[in-house]
């Protein structure tokens, strides 16, 4: 039984992992896409797309990881929030395999290019925004009676679940907008940093509002906040996420190339902590604990020895490709 206990904890930190990574890094290239209507120009919109040209692919392993992994070790989660979030999710999944082919036929068809163009905006959005949906509907809670989903099919849509979408599309274009600081110059580059302060502050104003917010959203939350031990994380998480807005501010002051876009991150890694301290031990709040979902211990111990092969290949080989495409984007070379 400790085994077990023991093997589904760790489980549920690696499927933490697998999400958290999709967010940080198919986040900015999401946000890349919701930024796309306002390039200036065509040269400006090729930049843009070639700054992630070589990796936007490779960022979605982390999401098909966490939702295999989810079905294969936490089963009973997954037949839960499926039915649940059947309608964003699969909303989700069609915007981004329509952005994908985007991406690929807009460099095709000079003449189709305009409604490509469309094309990755709306998916980029859409896949953001259903995002958000998804995270708020989690949050507010998912109805369970007799180990299934017991709620409506609209439950998923309330004001707070809308209002988490917004905050992701918004934190998704911070996270856009940063990348391009660090990875473009000249005109595009100081467009960017001019975005970055407006979608840093909206950012902020979303996370203080969701914060606010979250507490209510369940008796259990509200304990864990404002209860010794727990609240002290509602003194500590404030005071990091203080330093980490100076840290993003104090980059685009100095115009900084890479400090906005790792502070940035560094909002998102402290929301997601947060969203993580409100969950726990549950895994779907407000009543299935990670341990009741879990898979049998045969079924973890499998699929935990090739996770400790794949995890570090799939790191490895999205560091290389990072490191190899490293630096500034030159505006006369790239994707086509």
């Amino acid at each position: 039984m400790i085994l077990g206990m023991e093997l589904s904890f760790i489980w549920a930190g690696i499927i933490a992992f697998a999400v958290l990574t999709y967010v940080i890094l198919d986040g900015f290239d999401l946000g890349i896409g919701i930024l796309f209507p306002f390039a200036k120009s065509e040269r400006d919109r090729a930049t843009m797309m070639n700054s992630i040209a070589p990796i936007w692919d490779g960022n979605e392993t982390w999401l098909v990881m966490g939702g295999g992994g989810l079905f294969a070790v936490f089963p009973l989660a997954y037949a839960i929030i499926m039915p649940a979030l059947y309608m964003p999710i699969i909303l989700m999944l069609l915007a981004l395999i329509f952005r994908g082919v985007a991406f690929e036929y807009r460099w095709r068809n000079e003449a189709w290019k305009p409604f490509w163009d469309l094309a990755f905006f709306g998916g980029s959005i859409t896949a953001a925004f259903m995002q958000g949906i998804a995270l708020g509907a989690l949050v507010q809670g998912i109805e369970v009676a007799d180990r299934a989903y017991a709620g409506g099919w609209w439950d998923w849509l309330s004001v707070f679940s809308v209002l988490t979408g917004l905050a992701v599309v918004v934190g998704y274009g911070l996270l856009g907008a940063t990348w391009l600081i660090m990875k473009t110059e000249d005109h595009l580059q100081r467009q960017m940093q001019g975005y970055a302060w407006f979608l840093a502050v909206g950012t902020l104003a979303f996370i203080g509002l969701v914060s606010v917010l979250t507490p209510f959203q369940d008796p259990v939350y509200f304990s864990r906040w404002f209860n010794l031990p727990g609240s002290a994380f509602s003194v500590i998480m404030p005071v990091l996420v203080a330093i980490t807005t100076w840290a993003l501010f104090a980059g685009l002051n100095a115009g900084r190339d890479a400090q906005p876009f790792f502070a940035s991150l560094g909002l998102f890694v402290l929301s997601f902590i947060g969203i993580a301290i409100s969950f726990y031990p549950n895994i779907i709040p407000p009543s299935l604990t990670i341990v009741e979902a879990a898979a049998p211990d045969s079924s973890l111990k499998f699929a935990l020895v090739g996770t400790v092969v794949l995890v570090p290949l799939i790191l490895g080989y999205t560091a290389y490709a990072y490191w190899v495409f490293r630096g500034k984007v030159d505006p006369d070379e790239g994707y086509h």
